[in-house]
C-alpha cells in the first residue's frame, strides 16, 4: 500500500495530505499519487494509472478532484485515534458524564463509577456530526487565538518599551539625588569655610592684640632701663604706673580670651539622613500597570461626537499659516502634530499647548507611534525617528529609502511606508520585507496608510481617485470604498477600538472595519488629518491653512 509522505505531514498546525504512488514505491521511487483505486487499495501517479487502467478495465480509480473517496491519511487517523494521556492506546469509549473520550486505561482508572460510558462503535451508529460547523468553530477559535497571541506579543514590546522608559526615569531620579547630595555637600563645605574664616579672623585679632601689647611692654622696658640710673623720680613713677597698667591689661585679656589655648573645627554627620536612607528599599516603587491594548467594544460601533473646542498651535507670530498634516497621541496624553507648512514637529501638552518643537530638513507628511515615547515621521525620502524626553523632542536615528515617503504606520516591529504609488513593508531597521501594493495609473494613488489594531488589515487612501482601499496583510485587496463625500481623502486613522476614520475633503467619515461601507459622517469640516485620543475620548482634527486644531468630545 502507498505510504504517507513524511515531508508533507505537518506544517505548523495544518495537516498537509499527500500520498506516494504504490507502483513507484515498489521500484524505490518517490512519486506523488494522483489516483486511488479502492478495488486495489493502491495509489497511482499519472504514468502508472495508464498501466493500471489497461490491466483492470472495470476498476474506477478516483482522482484528486474526488479525494473524499480516498482513505484517511494514516498519521491523521493516528492523530485523532490516539489517547491524549496514554499515547500508545487508541480511544475506545466516551463518558457522557464528563464529556470525555477515553481509552481502556482511562475508562478503568477514571470512569469506573460513571453511569454513561459508551463504546465509540455503538455511539457513532446513532450520532451525526456536522464537520462543517466544527470547522467554522475551529477557524473562529484560531482567529481569536491569533488575536490573543498578537496582543500578547504587543504586550512583550510594550513591557520592554515601558522598561526602557522607566529605566531612564530611574537614572534621572538617581541624578537628582546626586544633585541634591552635591548641594548638601556644597552648603556644608561653605558653612565649614565660613566657620574657618570667622575663627581665623578672631584668632588673628587675638594675635594682633598680643603683638601690640607686647610691643608696648617692650617699649616700657627699654624706657625703664634708660632712666633707672639717672635719678628721674617723676619719670620712674610714671613708668611704674604705666607698666602696672599694661600688666593688668594683659592679665585681664588672658583671663577673658585664653581659657582654651587650642581651637579646632569638627564635622558631625547628620545621622537622620543615613537612618532614613537605610530604611529605604529602593529609589521608588515598581508597579505593574495592566492596560488593554485594544478598547473593549465593537469596531463598527458608530462614534457620536458632542461639543467642539479650538486650540491654537501656531508657535510664534510671523510664521506661515499652519497645515496640520497628521496627528499622533502618546499613551502619556501628550500630542504630536505635523506642521507641514513650517517643516516642524510640535509637541502639545494635555491642554493642547505647544511645549516643544523640532525642525526637519524637508516637507514632513505623516507620523506614527513606534514606542510609548518614540514616533516615526516621513520626511522627504527618509523616516526620522523622534523621542519625547521630559516634554522635549529629541531627534534620533534616520532610515533612508530609495523612494519618497508619504504615509507611515507601525505594528509589532513592522513599518508600513507609502511612496505615492506603492505600499512597502519594512522592518524597524529599514530592511525591505515586501512590496504589498502598487498602483501607477496616476500619482498619489497610494497616499496615506493605517493598520488595524490586530494587524490583519491595512487601509490606504487613493488621493487622486477618491478611494479607500482595505488590504489583507499579504497585500490582497479586500474592499474598495468610494462615496460622494469621500473627496480628496488625505488621511486615514484607526482608533484603539478598531474604528476607521477618514478625512474626505470637507468631511470626516467613519467607515466600517471591513472598509466596505460608510457608517456615519462625523463632521463637516475642511480637515487634513484626524486622530482619536483615548486618554480624553476625543477626536482631534488638523486643519488646512489654519493655525488651530479642533477637538471633538465623544459622547
Amino acid at each position: 500500500m502507498a505510504t504517507f509522505s513524511d515531508s508533507t505531514i505537518e506544517k505548523g498546525n495544518d495537516w498537509v495530505q499527500d500520498f506516494l504512488c504504490s507502483s513507484c514505491e515498489e521500484e524505490q521511487l518517490e512519486e506523488s499519487a494522483d489516483y486511488y483505486c479502492d478495488s486495489c487499495v493502491k495509489f497511482f501517479c499519472r504514468k502508472c494509472i495508464h498501466k493500471h487502467c489497461n490491466l483492470f478495465t472495470k476498476h474506477s480509480p478516483h482522482g484528486r478532484s474526488d479525494m473524499k473517496k480516498w482513505p484517511v491519511v494514516k498519521k491523521v487517523e493516528d492523530f485523532l485515534l490516539k489517547c491524549d494521556v496514554h499515547k500508545e492506546e487508541n480511544l475506545a469509549s466516551f463518558c457522557k458524564d464528563h464529556s470525555k473520550l477515553c481509552c481502556n486505561t482511562c475508562a478503568f482508572h477514571n470512569h469506573r463509577q460513571c453511569k454513561m460510558v459508551m463504546l465509540l462503535t455503538d455511539l457513532v451508529k446513532n450520532t451525526s456530526t456536522d464537520l462543517k460547523q466544527v470547522l467554522v468553530t475551529i477557524q473562529t477559535t484560531v482567529a481569536e487565538l491569533k488575536k490573543l497571541q498578537d496582543n500578547q506579543e504587543a504586550s512583550i514590546q510594550s513591557v520592554q518599551s515601558s522598561y526602557d522608559e522607566q529605566l531612564h526615569k530611574i537614572q534621572v531620579t538617581r541624578q537628582k539625588l546626586l544633585a541634591a547630595l552635591d548641594m548638601l555637600e556644597k552648603n556644608t563645605l561653605q558653612e565649614m569655610k565660613d566657620t574657618l574664616t570667622k575663627l581665623q579672623a578672631s584668632l588673628k585679632s587675638d594675635v594682633d592684640k598680643c603683638s601690640t601689647l607686647g610691643n608696648e611692654l617692650k617699649q616700657l622696658r627699654d624706657a625703664i632701663q634708660d632712666i633707672s640710673d639717672k635719678s628721674k623720680q617723676e619719670l620712674s613713677f610714671i613708668a611704674s604706673i604705666k607698666c602696672k597698667d599694661k600688666i593688668q591689661q594683659f592679665e585681664k585679656y588672658r583671663k577673658d580670651n585664653f581659657a582654651q589655648l587650642k581651637s579646632s573645627i569638627t564635622f558631625q554627620p547628620n545621622s537622620e539622613i543615613m537612618q532614613y536612607l537605610s530604611k529605604l528599599s529602593g529609589l521608588g516603587k515598581i508597579q505593574h500597570n495592566a492596560q488593554t491594548l485594544t478598547a473593549v467594544g465593537n469596531a463598527d460601533q458608530i462614534i457620536s461626537i458632542d461639543r467642539k473646542s479650538e486650540y491654537d498651535v501656531c508657535e510664534k507670530k510671523g510664521d506661515p499659516t499652519c497645515n496640520i498634516n497628521d496627528i499622533c497621541v502618546l499613551p502619556s496624553g501628550q500630542v504630536l502634530v505635523i506642521d507641514y507648512s513650517n517643516n516642524k514637529v510640535k509637541l502639545l501638552n494635555k491642554q493642547y499647548q505647544v511645549v516643544s518643537h523640532c525642525s526637519v530638513s524637508d516637507r514632513n507628511v505623516a507620523i506614527c507611534l513606534i514606542t510609548p515615547s518614540e514616533v516615526g515621521v516621513t520626511v522627504g525620502d527618509e523616516v526620522q525617528f523622534i523621542k519625547v524626553n521630559n516634554s522635549r523632542l529629541v531627534k534620533d536615528r534616520k532610515l533612508k529609502f530609495r523612494h519618497y515617503c508619504y504615509g507611515i504606520a507601525s505594528h509589532q516591529g513592522d513599518l508600513f511606508v507609502t511612496s505615492g504609488t506603492e505600499l512597502y513593508n519594512y522592518s524597524l531597521d529599514g530592511k525591505l520585507v515586501s512590496k504589498l501594493h502598487e498602483n501607477k495609473l496616476d500619482t498619489c494613488t497610494v497616499w496615506r496608510c493605517a493598520v488595524s489594531q490586530t494587524g490583519d488589515k491595512l487601509y490606504i487612501t487613493n488621493l487622486m481617485q477618491n478611494k479607500l482601499l482595505t488590504l489583507a496583510r499579504d497585500g490582497s485587496v479586500l474592499s474598495i470604498f468610494t462615496d460622494p463625500e469621500l473627496d480628496w481623502p488625505s488621511c486615514v486613522h484607526v482608533t484603539p477600538a478598531g474604528q476607521v476614520l477618514v478625512c474626505g475633503g470637507n468631511t470626516i467619515l467613519q467607515i466600517d472595519s471591513k472598509g466596505s461601507r460608510k457608517l456615519a459622517t462625523l463632521a463637516t469640516q475642511k480637515a487634513l488629518s484626524v486622530c482619536y485620543d483615548s486618554n480624553t475620548d476625543s477626536i482631534i482634527v488638523g486643519m488646512n491653512n489654519n493655525n488651530k486644531i479642533l477637538v471633538y468630545k465623544v459622547k
